[in-house]
């Protein structure tokens, strides 16, 4: 097998927002040499956050890959997002690393969007570290930001690099691995005897260290009981072990922002992080076939983002399981069973394009207008055709309308958005016919406030935002008759048409339509034409212009001209006695009612149970999960739920989620039922 594979380092950094991810990257790629200094996000000129939205906001909006050559390996490391908004991006860097590297601030300790960076790394089977960053910072506590990590997660936390303080500062770092001290200035070193203030609590944690190692294998455990000092190769060993069946979680402490113990932990990556590791596909049959990083095996890379570009065309990043992406490699899509020619392949960093000539097994990098692929496909050959795990799509759930801030300009917003759902499938785009409205959603307000400013920048057309219309319904409650006559004479042939019908509730969704006509009171061939004028009308309800439901019409008597009648005049006649009837049948408002299954985290039930209560909605039950969280199912009105997401968020702090799906329409409480048809009727 060819050992390429072995060389290779895939690294997502992931964590809560602001804690110094981007800035982590910058330092690698300088202490890897890649850049002349350290970049800084406030000033726009870091690699990785090269989006133009990205230097407006100062923050991380897409998953971005910078490669670097680093101790004869190739260290692919991809900077994600941590806003909950933009959890596409993290979800695509996970997808393509074998190792995430979760970064936590030394001055506020361990975050919501760290937890679940832990966990969601957890569920792909990655390696896992922590960083405790911005220790140049004089508020950095890297013991408590530790006790909380080995809290949250247990006795596998392993310290690797840790701060050496003295009169309350950092003054070096000791790295467990190698047993020295290092003094920083910047990115370069030297070692040191400095002495740590509290040697008691020093000597502990490198115990800590020493068990970790050691339990991870026999002989390095029967050498650590005997007494015996580890050497660094064993403890190398023993990490490697430790790191890749996840028993072991290292923590590094160090800063992104001068660069300082950086180093360390790039060593680490590229001596003890796992090289890209085997993974199961699906064949053409649905069978399991295992795949391993060997260039001479059948290609399979998996498509885990794309860039939809009006200017450059598409980009579609893949990470290469088996075999070798070549020029001449047929770009087969097992999802889609077409074939496309292959484009120009390159490797990344950050916006900058370098050509490349193949992608071996093991490797990351992207291939230009392959307009077959979306996010989740795999490439394979036609000749082996096997089907990789795509990419975990977070669930949208914060919906708005959106509409063209010039008339004239919707398709080129539903161009526009389609290209932009291309991009990060975590948005979704529809058309509600019943509203007429274009709805965008996602997973939070800043998401699409980024989507209507990339419409404007990337394809030139201003959008706006509103609230999305409820489809609300109208039906009636009592059973009624009406009469509905309709005369014209003008000269020549006139219009008459008379009916009698009977309208009563009914369990339905369509206008159940039935006759009971004696006598040829109505001639048989225009009950037809009845049935449709009742139809057209049940589209607009009398009380708001609501489509109706749940009402049965019986025909039941009526009268007709032999030369006047026609078939327009009965179905004039029946709109008069829809009309008519239905306004006498006491009408009321529905509304679509919906099932919500909300995962809470136990402290912030009761708050999402209020929540759900003052939404009007009824609370059905409540699970508990083996994590810890618990499952609310509730049933809650759709008109109150618009901005359920951002309560949720602020009430479990990031950690809930939820679905809805519609259930059934229900009947609008009278108050707001009056509202409701107010503002139908001023419209």
């Amino acid at each position: 097998m060819s050992n390429y594979a072995d060389n290779i380092r895939n690294i997502a950094i992931v964590g809560h927002a602001s804690k110094g991810k981007t800035t982590l990257c910058e330092a690698l790629l300088n202490v890897a040499g890649k850049t002349e200094r350290i970049g800084k996000v406030a000033d726009g000129n870091t690699v990785t956050d090269f989006d133009p939205e990205e230097k407006k906001r100062k923050i991380s909006i897409n998953s971005a890959v910078a490669s670097a050559a680093y101790k004869n390996k190739t260290v692919n490391i991809i900077d994600t997002p941590g806003l909950f908004d933009f959890a596409m991006g993290s979800a695509e860097g996970l997808r393509a690393a074998d190792t995430a590297v979760i970064v936590v601030s030394a001055r506020s300790g361990l975050a919501v969007g760290a937890e679940k960076a832990f966990k969601n790394a957890g569920s792909r089977g990655l390696a896992r570290i922590f960083v405790t960053t911005k220790m140049d910072d004089d508020r950095a506590d890297f013991y408590k930001s530790f006790n909380g990590i080995v809290a949250k997660f247990g006795t596998q936390v392993c310290p690797i690099v840790v701060p050496v303080i003295s009169d309350g500062k950092v003054k070096a770092y000791y790295n467990m691995i190698d047993g020295k001290t290092y003094e920083y200035n910047g990115t370069s070193k030297k070692e040191t005897d400095q002495i740590h203030d509290d040697q008691g609590r020093f000597d502990a944690i490198k115990a800590v260290f020493a068990e970790a190692v050691a339990s991870t294998d026999e002989e390095l455990m029967e050498k650590y009981f005997e007494g015996e000092e580890l050497t660094k190769e064993e403890k190398i060993k023993g990490l490697r072990i430790g790191v890749a069946d996840g028993s072991i979680i290292p923590v590094f402490a160090l800063s992104g922002i001068t660069g300082e113990a950086c180093d360390l932990l790039l060593d680490f990556i590229t001596d003890v992080c796992p090289s890209p590791a085997s993974e199961y596909a699906a064949d053409a049959n649905g069978e399991p076939v295992e795949l391993t990083p060997d260039d001479n095996g059948p290609l399979a890379a998996v498509c885990f983002k794309t860039v939809a570009d009006p200017f450059i065309g598409k980009l579609s990043y893949f990470k290469v399981i088996s075999g070798k992406i070549t020029a001449s490699s047929p770009a087969f899509n097992a999802s889609t069973g077409n074939e496309e020619r292959m484009g120009k392949i390159i490797k990344t960093f950050g916006a900058k394009q370098i050509d490349a000539s193949e992608l071996c097994a093991g490797d990351i990098g992207a291939i230009t207008k392959l307009g077959g692929f979306e996010t989740g496909d795999t490439l394979c050959s036609p000749n082996c055709i096997v089907k990789l795990d795509g990419v975990t799509v977070p669930t949208a759930t914060y919906k708005m309308a959106i509409k063209a801030a010039k008339k004239g300009e919707e398709e080129k917003v539903a161009s526009g958005l389609s290209r932009l759902c291309e991009e990060d499938p975590s948005l979704t785009f529809t058309n509600n016919t019943e509203t007429h409205q274009q709805i965008i959603a996602g997973l939070g307000e800043q998401q699409l406030d980024v989507a209507v400013s990339r419409l404007k920048d990337k394809f030139g057309v201003e959008a706006e935002l509103e609230s999305p219309k409820v489809a609300y319904r109208e039906t009636i409650t009592k059973k009624v008759t009406a009469q509905g006559r309709h005369k014209k004479q003008s000269g020549g042939h006139g219009q008459f048409g008379d009916v009698f019908i009977e309208f009563e509730p009914f369990d339905t969704e369509k206008l159940v339509f039935a006759e009971r006509v004696v006598g040829g009171a109505v001639p048989k061939n225009f009950f037809p034409a009845v049935e449709k004028g009742l139809n057209e009308c049940m589209e607009k309800g009398v009380l708001a212009g609501y489509p109706m439901v749940g009402v049965k019409a019986t025909l039941f008597d009526g009268s007709y001209h032999p030369v006047d009648s026609s078939e327009m005049s009965f179905k004039m006649a029946a709109a008069l006695a829809f009309k008519e009837g239905i306004s006498n049948a006491i009408p009321v408002l529905l509304e679509p009612i919906v099932t919500l299954k909300a995962t809470v985290n136990d402290e912030a039930m009761g708050d999402i149970i209020g929540d759900i209560n003052r939404r009007r909605g009824r609370v059905l039950g409540m699970t508990p999960n083996s994590d810890g969280t618990q499952e609310i199912l509730a049933e809650v009105p759709d008109s109150e739920m618009t901005t359920f997401s951002t309560s949720m968020r602020q009430i479990t702090q990031g950690r809930g989620s939820f679905t809805t799906e519609f259930a059934r329409y229900e009947r609008v409480p009278e108050h707001i039922s009056q509202r409701i048809i107010s503002e139908a009727n001023n419209e």
